[in-house]
């Protein structure tokens, strides 16, 4: 079993270094250490910080071995330097931070062949790689939204994600009554998912699917975002302060829209999720339909409760990992895949794509878990406890499997939308 279990985790730490490398040799060094948005680090500074972070957990602490580059922490710690700042710093240019990186992941490597994953709780079941691996998708996921806001030629390739297998319109019901949220049996769950706690939730509707291109369009054709009565009145401030009248990306093309993905425009597609939208819009969408948006225990409840047994299931369509049959994830694809495209990854009661393809805006804040325990450190989930967040859940096209399940929880500023986020609709039972 511990030699099933390292060779998974070396499978998977070179699976996130191929992307990581996808994303950084595809564009030339001026374009690596470029700013391409105040929002977004440059993407060499992304690459040597997934770096630095292995070497910290795995070559330091689990290794116990001597540091590489403690000289360079300051630069590479999330906390010290703001995003737009970061381009001012000393950073290791392009090749030396391939070098670094590679160079960590060598002594990395080496660790893992020699440390015992069962001594204590910080390499149990493998968490501490596990960790590592799921920080360089996150980054992965990053610089794959920085290389969206990136103006250029195209760089990135993908096939189109797969068409519509079956329709999906309309809203489910979701029975009331107690169902298990969070995890204690989860390997590699991050500490805010944990602990498995009860939560008893009264009788809702959910949409089946993502809200569309053309469900948002008719909400722009009905004046939408000058009608202030479907805004919050911190969102309506923030409509008028940033001018909003579309999604980020979105342009109009004759009598219709157009959106800019990854250097290529094109018209936009009708049934596809509705993407790079922020939580203030899709707020203001769900009071025009007459709805809200789930809470985030609601979103979970819809994705992992089984009413046959009662049991919160890992996915919506079992235990199983996911696989390209059940959704779009790892940017395998470059776009949301159409509403109806995954009909095997649905849930016991009918609901669709709730992994995969757009991060979901909840109206729910973060905090942390009845009982919750930070582990292995605070400034993962504990310090953005409280803040000016809104939940996200689901994962993206552009989020990679290992970084989503569930129960996994992400966490975004309410005006944020250079992030692949889309949302779904719920309401009350009558």
């Amino acid at each position: 079993m511990t030699q099933d279990l390292r060779l998974t985790i070396a499978a998977e730490l070179e699976r996130a270094r191929a992307r990581t490398t996808l994303l950084t040799e595809t564009v030339d060094d001026a374009e690596l250490v470029r700013q391409h948005s105040p929002l977004m680090s440059p993407l060499v500074w992304d690459l040597a910080h997934v770096g630095n972070q292995e070497e910290l957990w795995l070559v330091r602490d689990v290794g116990g071995r001597e540091p590489l580059r403690r000289d360079i922490d300051e630069l590479y710690d999330a906390f010290k330097h703001t995003r737009s700042d970061r381009p001012a710093l000393p950073l290791l240019n392009p090749t030396e931070a391939r070098a670094y990186a590679g160079q960590v992941r060598d002594k990395a490597m080496d660790v893992l062949d020699h440390v015992r994953l069962n001594d204590r709780p910080l390499v149990a079941d493998g968490f501490a790689f596990g960790m590592i691996v799921q920080h360089e998708q996150q980054h992965d996921e990053t610089m794959l939204a920085t290389h969206q806001l990136r103006v250029g030629a195209p760089v990135l390739e993908a096939p189109s994600p797969p068409p519509a297998r079956s329709p999906v319109r309309g809203e489910v019901r979701i029975p009331g009554g107690p169902f298990t949220m969070g995890t204690d049996t989860e390997a590699w769950a991050l500490d805010n998912e944990r602990p498995a706690h009860t939560v008893d939730l009264p009788t809702f509707f959910i949409d089946a699917a993502p809200v569309t291109n053309a469900h948002y369009a008719a909400f722009i054709a009905e004046g939408g975002y000058d009608d202030e009565r479907w805004w919050s009145e911190r969102g309506w401030a923030y409509r008028q302060k940033a001018g909003l009248v579309a999604p980020l990306h979105w342009q109009r093309d004759g009598d219709g829209w157009a959106y800019t993905r990854f250097g290529r425009t094109q018209r936009i597609i009708a049934d596809e999720p509705v993407v790079h939208v922020c939580y203030f819009e899709a707020q203001a969408y769900a009071a025009w339909a007459g709805k809200r948006l789930p809470t985030e225990a609601e979103w979970e409840k819809a994705a992992r409760w089984d009413p046959a047994t009662g049991r919160s299931r890992r996915y919506p369509w079992g235990d199983e990992s996911p696989g390209p049959e059940h959704a779009n994830l790892g940017q395998r694809h470059l776009a949301p895949a159409p509403a109806g495209a995954y009909p095997l990854g649905a849930s016991p009661l009918g609901v669709h794509q709730l992994i995969g393809d757009v991060w979901e805006w909840t109206d729910s804040g973060f905090h942390g878990y009845p009982g919750f325990q930070v582990f292995p450190y605070a400034e993962y989930s504990q310090v953005f406890f409280g803040g000016d967040y809104r939940v996200l859940r689901g994962g993206s096209f552009g989020t990679d499997a290992a970084a989503c399940r569930g129960t996994f929880r992400n966490w975004d500023h309410p005006i944020r939308r250079q992030i692949f986020s889309g949302f779904r609709c719920a309401r009350d039972a009558d």
